[in-house]
């Protein structure tokens, strides 16, 4: 087995609101573990492009090499190249899998809720996971098991943290273990859990029902204090 993959598009989208997936096509084909940035406020308001920062998906892939910690450091200087193009004082991320634990680390850890506004994780291992498929050896994949460094660092106090959190967690993940690991609890953090039904892990970011409630959960105002936990906020047969 290959080393994680990363697949990260930075981008601000011009007329629609959605959230852009693969290279250039939105909620289509993502890679096996995604986060995407959304620059769609504006200081002055104007109306914004779709940017991609060239060499990004080379460059993460470099630098996920061997540590989470540095994967966030490269998303967060990517943001800042969005915010500076754009003229965006916030953004909004959704992440799949290890790509939303590499954006919980920079909002968290690196004072990213400064400028992310929502993040949306999708099947991310936010308190790890014990499933670790042929790869145990892999230093990326020892810091996704439960107890690791990286897992007891987003433990630690976030106090003020401005970020507003939503995980979409299904009751079909495999590759969640135990499957609640999905979910961001936190005391510090303001969090909404919508438990999904009869989703595997690497359907979350294309199925039509988690679209329309990433939509959703973007076009949201940010609460000012923790909403209660949704489950079976979603159901497919």
């Amino acid at each position: 087995m290959d080393g994680p993959q990363y697949h990260a598009d930075l981008r601000a989208h011009r007329h629609h609101r959605g959230i852009g997936f693969g290279r250039n096509e939105p909620l289509q084909r993502p890679g096996p573990t995604s986060a995407h940035v959304r620059a769609d406020r504006s200081i002055s308001g104007a109306r914004h492009g779709i940017y991609h920062a060239p060499g990004a998906h080379r460059r993460c892939a470099e630098s996920l090499t061997c540590d989470i910690r540095t994967a966030a450091e490269l998303l967060g200087r990517h943001i800042e190249e969005i915010c500076e193009r754009t003229g965006s004082r916030e953004v909004d991320i959704v992440g799949h899998s290890l790509g939303g634990l590499i954006a919980r680390y920079y909002v968290q850890r690196l004072g990213g809720d400064l400028r992310v506004r929502t993040l949306v994780t999708l099947g991310t291992p936010h308190s790890g996971t014990a499933v670790v498929p042929l790869a145990n050896a892999h230093p990326i994949v020892r810091q996704m098991r439960p107890g690791s460094p990286v897992i007891e660092e987003l433990s630690r106090p976030a106090p003020g943290c401005r970020t507003h959190f939503v995980s979409f967690w299904s009751d079909l993940d495999h590759l969640m273990e135990p499957l609640e690991t999905a979910c961001v609890d936190h005391p510090d953090l303001i969090t909404q859990n919508v438990q999904v039904s009869g989703i595997g892990h690497l359907a979350l970011p294309v199925h039509p029902a988690v679209a329309t409630g990433i939509r959703q959960a973007l076009d949201t105002p940010r609460p000012e204090a923790r909403p209660a936990t949704r489950a079976g906020g979603l159901t497919v047969a």
